[in-house]
This record gives structure tokens, C-alpha cells and sequence, in this order.
């Protein structure tokens, strides 16, 4: 099977739906991630590239973002008591279709989503996408010191490849090491199973915790 880069479309999920990335969402994707917190673990270039407002968070989305070449996607909730707000943000880009290699990152989430089925179920529509499509390996990747979205991406059932050392310049000028994951089409089964499992466990995210 050839690969072919996805149509830009609304995917669904159980929990979020994933919708292409328009500017009409920019203002509540800053809401969910012009946080420090945020930006502290690598996103966009480390804490030194928070944005200072709306405005520049904006200007820094269209520019950074893999827009023309990618499909990126806004992420929604889609069950539970936040049902309809946006909670973050994450793309299928680099797509090499000769090799059938494909990118799947760009991520980041509001962090009151963090550890909820936002991010198993974002990953499984995505990695389902690019396998559909007749991709045979998606890469993964992280700053080397992010350790959250590392144990995150091992999570997945990823096979860790190595470091690519002096890869990319954070926002503060530092040249970040970054660590390289991979998941192959022959073990997506295996993968999407255990996606499916966590899934089948989990509850509806929501954004405040529960009065009681």
C-alpha cells in the first residue's frame, strides 16, 4: 500500500474529536496553553517561548506550526461536564511518502487534561490516521530532559531509537537534545490494543475537579 498524506477532516473519538486547526480556534487554544506549566517541559521551545499575549501566541501558531505541509488539529472535548472546549493541540506532519515515514507531534494540552484520556485517545486517532494511509513508521519525539512527555510517549508502547544530540535551538538560545521514538505499522495491533484497553477504563476528562 502507497502512503498518501490524510485528508484534513474532523476525526472523533469516544472522548475528543479532533478538528483541523483554523485561527478561529488560536484565542481558546491560548487559554488552554499560554501557561507556564505549559512551556515548561519543552513545548515551544521551552519556557522561554511562552508568548506574551493572545496576539503573539497567534502570530507564533501560524508561524511555527507545520500548516501547509501538515494537518494539524485542535483538539475538543467531546464527553463530560467540559464537553465543547478546547483543550489542546497536536499534528501528523513530515510526511515522506516514498519512505511511508510520517511525524506525529507538535503537542501540547491544557494542563488540567494531563493524564486523562485526552492524549491516549489523540494518539489513537492520529497513529490510525497515519497507518490507514499506508504509513509504515511514525516518529515520536521529545526534548531529551522532558520526562513527562517521554514516560508519556514509552507509554504507547514506542521503541525508543536515541538521542539526536545538538538537534534542535530552544527559545532561550540552548541547543536542545532530542529523544527519538518510533512505532512501526507491524506493531500498531499491538499498540492500538493497549490504547483501546486504557480507554475502555478511563472516565470523561473535565476541566475542574468534581464539588464533594
Amino acid at each position: 500500500m502507497s502512503a498518501s498524506r490524510p485528508e484534513r477532516r474532523i476525526e472523533a473519538g469516544r472522548f475528543i474529536r479532533l478538528e483541523p486547526l483554523t485561527e478561529a480556534h488560536l484565542p481558546a487554544l491560548w487559554r488552554a496553553l499560554g501557561r507556564a506549566e505549559v512551556f515548561a517541559g519543552g513545548f515551544g521551545g521551552g519556557p522561554a517561548g511562552l508568548p506574551a499575549d493572545e496576539g503573539a501566541f497567534g502570530e507564533w501558531m501560524l508561524r511555527r506550526f507545520p500548516h501547509r505541509e501538515g494537518n494539524c488539529y485542535a483538539v475538543r472535548l467531546a464527553a463530560g461536564p467540559d464537553a465543547g472546549s478546547i483543550v489542546g493541540t497536536s499534528s501528523l506532519a513530515e510526511f515522506a511518502l516514498e519512505r511511508e515515514h510520517a511525524h506525529l507531534g507538535w503537542t501540547g494540552y491544557d494542563p488540567r487534561v494531563w493524564g486523562t484520556a485526552v492524549n491516549p485517545e489523540t494518539k489513537l486517532l492520529l497513529l490510525g490516521l497515519a497507518f490507514d494511509h499506508g504509513f509504515g513508521r511514525v516518529r515520536l519525539q521529545a526534548d531529551a530532559v522532558n520526562a513527562r512527555s517521554r514516560a508519556a510517549i514509552e507509554r504507547l508502547g514506542a521503541t525508543f531509537e536515541g538521542i539526536t544530540r545538538r538537534d534542535v535551538r530552544r527559545a532561550d538560545g540552548s541547543w536542545r537534545d532530542t529523544a527519538v521514538y518510533s512505532i512501526l505499522v507491524d506493531e500498531w495491533p499491538e499498540v492500538r490494543s493497549r490504547l483501546v484497553a486504557r480507554l475502555e477504563s478511563a472516565a470523561a476528562p473535565a476541566l475542574m475537579p468534581a464539588e464533594g
